[in-house]
């Protein structure tokens, strides 16, 4: 019988409890040479640790507890490691909305009441419009990515306050870099402002929506397919008649979370000639937050001018 959220939950904690156990306290103590520690930072995913790591520098030690690009963050499920490193964390970064509870119930268990929480949706200020569900995807947000970096700067100066000049300095830089990404979506917005697209979940909408595209995607497709329930013979039919009645310019498509509902709307879009742009929750191998999103630009773009 599998277990509950909570007895795992639970189970994990002893587990990580008896490792801390075990562990001396060398990581919170100075550096060589009176050089203060480097900052302990926890982000839920590679992305959030990613520009974590920019931001801080080789004034922090980050752990990504989501980093394969081949994995569901959804169906994650923490270990032991996890709660470890969070019970030492000064700064975490969780992306909140429902997305990593997770981090939550593990900072709870670990007893970790001193570190700093950054949780995104939060920063963000986004809510749930009226009868609907907010979208946690926010790091296709390019202005919500930008307060978290100010954020980010704030809370590692809070750990650090020696490096808190390099924090500032670096939190510039990379938000320097976003402005170009807010301009492509403003190029796009202005050769291809409400054109139709198909999506398999939420995940690009915030891309997609600053790039004036127009989301015709049936809403019950979408949340059934990011909820892992089945679409119904309607719905899909509705969704695939987008494909085959040449209703939208592209789909977008969620590698990280494809069945055979979604593998369908891909072969339809394909077989309509409508092109795929496949797009991922978590960083790609050998790619940092700022190269992934604009290659993720540069296919939307490519895609529409077909």
């Amino acid at each position: 019988m599998p277990l509950s959220t909570s007895r795992r939950i639970a189970l994990l904690t002893s587990a990580s409890l008896a490792l801390l156990a075990g562990c001396g306290s060398s990581s919170d103590s100075s550096g060589a040479k009176g050089t203060p520690a480097r900052v302990a930072v926890v982000a839920s995913t590679n992305v959030w640790g990613d520009i974590a790591q920019r931001i801080g520098g080789d004034r922090v030690d980050v752990t990504s507890v989501i980093s394969d690009p081949d994995q569901d963050p959804h169906s994650y499920e923490a270990d032991p490691q996890n709660q470890l490193a969070l019970s030492k964390a000064k700064v975490v970064v969780e992306n909140g909305g429902g997305y990593d509870d997770f981090v939550d119930h593990m900072l709870k268990g670990g007893h970790n009441d001193s570190a700093e929480v950054i949780n995104v949706v939060e920063v963000s200020g986004k809510t749930a419009p009226k009868g609907g569900e907010l979208n946690e995807h926010v790091w296709y947000d390019f202005p919500t990515v930008a307060k978290v970096a100010d954020r980010i700067s704030a809370a590692l100066a809070k750990a650090d306050p020696s490096g808190a000049t390099a924090f500032t300095k670096n939190a510039a830089a990379f938000k320097a870099k976003l402005a170009p990404l807010e301009a492509r979506e403003a190029r796009i917005k202005k050769a291809h402002g409400g054109a139709g697209i198909a999506i398999t979940e939420p995940v690009p909408l915030y891309m997609t929506e600053a790039s004036g595209l127009v989301n015709r995607t049936p809403a019950q497709f979408s949340e059934a397919i990011e909820e892992g329930d089945d679409v119904s013979p309607r719905v899909l039919q509705e969704s695939l008649a987008l494909f085959s009645d040449k209703k939208v310019r592209a789909l977008v498509y969620n590698e990280q979370t494809s069945g055979p509902q979604t593998e369908k709307a891909e072969a339809a879009a394909k077989a309509a000639g409508i092109p795929v742009v496949p797009v991922t929750e978590t960083l790609p191998k050998g790619k940092d937050y700022l190269g992934w999103m604009t290659s993720n630009l540069d296919a939307l773009a490519s895609a529409l001018a077909k």
